[in-house]
Formats: structure tokens, sequence, C-alpha cells
């Protein structure tokens, strides 16, 4: 993760503790606002801190905040940031976790009800003691303790947009390690799961002692859980404040494709594996594919032995030596991967085959850019269309637009094509399904829209049947395109709806409305369960996978997106947001 991010969370971080020891709002807000700030910048903090005037140019840059950014650039932390910590208990920052309670309700609970952690706050649940604050009645204490109940069962995974930019940092720095030819991140991470336990770093070396080294010594490592000449295990702090166990192992070139396919896993998958390596006569291990010895057996395992493995470099050796295709990591959960012939094209989609992006926010409503930047920022990454879908009217905090704002907005849309050539702008909008399956706006001004992408953001309570039937009516209109992020749920946040995802698909596929990947990490709604269930309920179903952009780095959140279909099994063709331009604008042009 980039230091823009960790300096962002920490800001973050500053403002909540502003607001739980009672700070002036405005200084909370302002850094609030600089954290969001940081977190959009596309150039380095640390070059950009170098620069005083120019850091003094950022829209949202005061002088004070100015001094905190280049003291965070100079020293890696933030003194104020440090003495606030010491103003409040250390357990309140976990209960500022737990999903529904912000920093005031936080605050109301440690200073009138003596709570200082996360046990605290069940104990005044249980007490009932929790009832005398204000505004807290018996639906909302409720809401506090099945989300409490969900935190728990959620915190000891780590989301992928937390981990894989951490894997990502360690492979970057282990590559700089003299001896090291070769370094992946294996596991959960490699698989793209939403969430994961833990990071593996994987390392050719012959003599692994520096990378173990290095790995031992690197700055966020809190503490050296374990340690030997092949592996290490570390707990650390990634730069957005989350702790992280992750394991590094080195091995030789001669075994590093069995080691690469054996720590990838998943456990079912190299389950299945082995059963069929045995079925053909030979055993798998993390250190090759060998033959079975023949006649009386020896003691010890065949690399104990100085047998010579059948396959063992890469995983394509492995792979096509047990009479298989090479699968994609992606695919590895023991789901059924194995059944296909050795000369198997899975085909799945890959992140350069995504030419369009159809949900992204201006400034209009509660983006960063103006339409004239989103579509620049779009035309750069090889897009050819790109969608403008500020917020509808039922979303104030999100700024979102009541109908007389839409039409000036519509032709401000309008005026911007002829501002950037070589790429297509839509005008759209996401728009709120209400609780009864409505949607936010009436037909006469929806049918004015090039695209819209119906979504919903309240009522994800309701009860399975009531939300699948509010989101079939949504799927049926038929000026809508695409169902934005059909759950709702925010990953180790919020669950979300659960509706039937079989009857979604189906009603998709007939009127052909896309369902969306939201390639957001903490949302990835449609799940990768999702996805499978739906391209195999009918073939006519389509997935749309998209970054709803707010900001120029949300573009860089199409990876987690396209992880999250391949695993899946998403290949291009079912993927509208792949189309070529004529198909695309005509298949958007059908429901007008």
């Amino acid at each position: 993760m980039s230091r823009n991010a960790e300096l962002a969370g920490l800001l973050q971080q500053m403002a909540d503790l502003m607001e739980l020891t009672g700070a002036d709002r405005f200084r909370v807000a302002a850094h609030a606002r600089a954290s969001r700030t940081v977190d959009s910048i596309t150039q380095d903090i640390d070059e950009l801190a170098d620069d005083r005037d120019a850091l003094l140019a950022v829209d949202g840059i005061g002088a004070k905040m100015a001094d905190k950014i280049q003291e965070f650039s100079r020293t890696g932390r933030i003194g104020e940031h440090e003495a606030l910590l010491q103003e409040v208990p250390p357990g309140l920052l976990g209960v500022m976790d737990v999903p529904g309670l912000g920093p005031k309700t936080v605050r109301l609970l440690w200073k009138e009800l003596g709570v200082e952690g996360v046990d605290d706050l069940k104990r005044v649940i249980d007490d009932g003691s929790i009832l005398n604050l204000p505004r807290m009645g018996e639906k909302t204490v409720a809401n506090i303790r099945d989300a409490l109940v969900f935190a728990r069962a959620s915190a000891e995974r780590t989301p992928l947009g937390v981990a894989l930019p951490a894997a990502l940092a360690l492979v970057q720095r282990l590559e700089g390690v003299k001896g090291v030819s070769r370094v992946e991140y294996a596991g959960s991470v490699r698989r793209g799961r939403a969430t994961i336990g833990d990071v593996d770093i994987l390392a050719c070396a012959e003599d692994g002692g520096a990378a173990h080294e290095m790995f031992r010594a690197m700055p966020e490592v809190e503490k050296v859980l374990a340690s030997g000449e092949t592996k290490t295990s570390v707990r650390l702090l990634t730069s957005r404040n989350k702790r992280l166990q992750a394991d590094l192992r080195t091995v030789g070139r001669e075994h590093y494709g069995a080691a690469l396919l054996y720590f990838t896993g998943s456990k079912e998958h190299n389950v299945r594996l082995r059963e069929r390596a045995i079925r053909m006569g030979m055993t798998l291990n993390e250190y090759g594919l060998y033959k079975e010895s023949k006649g009386k057996k020896t003691e010890g395992s065949p690399q104990s032995r100085g047998e010579k493995p059948v396959a063992s470099r890469t995983e394509e050796d492995i792979y096509a030596a047990l009479g298989l295709p090479w699968i994609p990591p992606e695919l590895r959960e023991g789901a059924g991967e194995l059944d296909h012939p050795a000369d198997h094209d899975f085909g799945l989609i890959e992140i350069a085959d995504i030419k369009a992006e159809l949900h992204a926010h201006t400034d209009a409503s509660d983006g960063r850019m103006s339409i004239v930047e989103l579509a620049e920022r779009a035309k750069e990454r090889g897009f050819h269309t790109i969608a403008v879908t500020d917020h509808s009217k039922s979303q104030p905090i999100a700024g979102g637009l009541h109908p007389d704002r839409l039409r000036e907005h519509i032709e401000h849309i309008h005026a911007a094509r002829s501002r950037v050539k070589g790429i297509t702008i839509l005008a759209g909008s996401e728009v709120d399904i209400l609780a009864d399956g409505s949607l936010d706006y009436d037909d006469e001004l929806l049918a004015k829209l090039d695209i819209v992408v119906a979504s919903p953001h309240a009522a994800l309570k309701q009860d399975p049947d009531a939300a699948t039937r509010r989101l079939l009516r949504a799927i049926a209109h038929p000026l809508v395109h695409i169902l934005g992020h059909p759950t709702g749920r925010l990953i180790n946040r919020r669950e979300g709806m659960s509706p039937d995802i079989r009857a979604l698909a189906l009603a998709a596929a007939e009127h052909g409305t896309a369902l969306e990947i939201n390639a957001n990490w903490m949302r990835l709604d449609l799940r990768d369960a999702h996805v499978r269930m739906a391209l195999d309920i009918s073939p006519d179903t389509l997935i749309a996978i998209d970054c709803d952009v707010h900001s120029e780095s949300d573009f860089d959140q199409l990876g987690f997106g396209v992880l999250t279909a391949r695993r899946g099994g998403l290949t291009p063709s079912r993927c509208v947001n792949t189309w070529p331009a004529k198909k695309l604008h005509a298949w958007l042009k059908s429901k007008r």
C-alpha cells in the first residue's frame, strides 16, 4: 500500500480521536477532509511534501496540515496523532470498529457508562444500562448487538483490499534482495478471496538467509513470531493500520513450482490433486510430483531419499504431468476445476479486456472530479466509454440530484462531449431502488438518460423474500441497464441483503439487465459465488464490472473486481464492459 493510503488512514484516525476527545468540530472536519484529499492524490505524498508551495496548492491542505504531512514524510509519524492516542483508552478504537457506532456515540458510551473496550460494550448491552443514553432505543441496541456479533465473527480475516497491496509491497522488497531470483505472493491472496487470514510469500533462493533477515527487520514488523532457515513468520502493521500475519518461505529453483502450487492452495484443491496423483501411481507434495517406488518402500519421503521428481520446477509442468490444463489460481477451490481435459482453455476475463466504466460519480454529487476530468482519466486508461452516474435524490448525504439538477447535469454532460474527443461520455444516474422496488426518479426523467444503474442503499436489512421482490422489480424495469451492488454489503462491516440470486439472474437474463460486480474492495458485490451462480443459471446472464469511481485512484480498484469475476468463472463475452463501443451502445439504446 502506498504511503498516501497510510497517511490518509492516520489522518482519519486523528479526526476520529479528536471527535472522541471533544475537539472543535472544524478541526475534526479538517482532518477528515485532508484524509480524503490525500487518499485521492495520485502523486506520491513524499514527493509532494518536498515542495511546500505545491503542497499548499492542494485543495484542503492548509499551513498546519502541511506541517503534519511534512512531519509524516520525514519521520513516518505525527506527534499530535501519538498525543491523541494517549488521551483515550486504547480499547475505544476497537469499539469504533463496530459497525454503526460513530465517534459521537462512542464518546457517550465512554463518558457516561465507562465503556473502554468491546467487552465493556457487551456488558452495558447485557445489563441494559446502554438504554439510558439519549437516542438509544431497543431497536438501536439490537442493531448494535448484531453488528458486534458480526464484527467478532469477521475480525480474524483481512479484506483483500488491505492484504493484496501489503503482499505486493513485500514482493517488491524481496525482489531487491541479493540471491532472490523469483518471488510471488501465494495463498488466498493469489486466489483473490474477498478476505484472507494471512499473507504467504514464496521466494526462490538457493540461500535464503538474506531474504529472511530482511523480512524480520522490516520497519512495519511488530513481532517476529517464528524464524528458521526456510520460513519466517511475522506480525506487521499495514499502511491502513491493520495488523496482519505474513509468512515467508524460501525454496530452491528445482522445487519452486511445486511449492507455489502447494502454498497457493486451496486445501480442497490440493487434496484433489494429491488424490489424482495417487490414482496415477504418483505422489505430490510441496517439493514435487514423484513416481511411487515399486517393490518394498524405503523410509522417508521421496525428496529425502534423493529421488528426482517427475515435475516440480513450474506449476504448468505439474498440471501437465497430471493430465490437466494449467488452472488459474482464482479457480483453485476444489469446486470442479479439475474436471477438464488437458487442452481446456478457461478463457477468464483479464483487466486488459475492460474497455468501459459504467458507474462513476463527479463533483456534481459525491465525486471529486469534474465531468471533463473524469472523461480524460478514463480515456487515458484506454476506455472507449465512460458513464457519468451521479447519485439520485434519495441520497442527500452523497449530494444526490433532485430532478431539476439532474436535467441541468445532463446538459453539462452533453456539453462536455465536445471538450473530450475520443471517448463517449454517457449521461446516466445511479438511481436508488427504494424499499418497495420503485425507483427514485419517474420514467419520463429516466428515459432522458443514456444509462441507468439501479442500486439499493437503504433498507438493507430486509428479509430475503422482500429483498428479492424489491430487486426483481428494479431488474424488470424497462429503463434499467445495470443492477448495482445488489446486496449492499460492506466487507467485515455490513452483511447486506440476502436475495435469491438465482431468481435475480433468471430475471436479469430475461430482461437483458446486467448484474454488477462493484469492484470497490470494501464491496466486491456481487460476490464470487453469486457470479458463478448467475452465469450457470442462464447463458444469457450479463455481468458488469464497475469501479464505482469517485476519485481518480478508484480506477485502480478494477483489479479487485476482475479477481472476483475470475473466481466466478467470468469470460469476456459475458461482461458488458468488454464489448466494443458499437455493441455496448446498441445494448444501451435497446432499452430506450
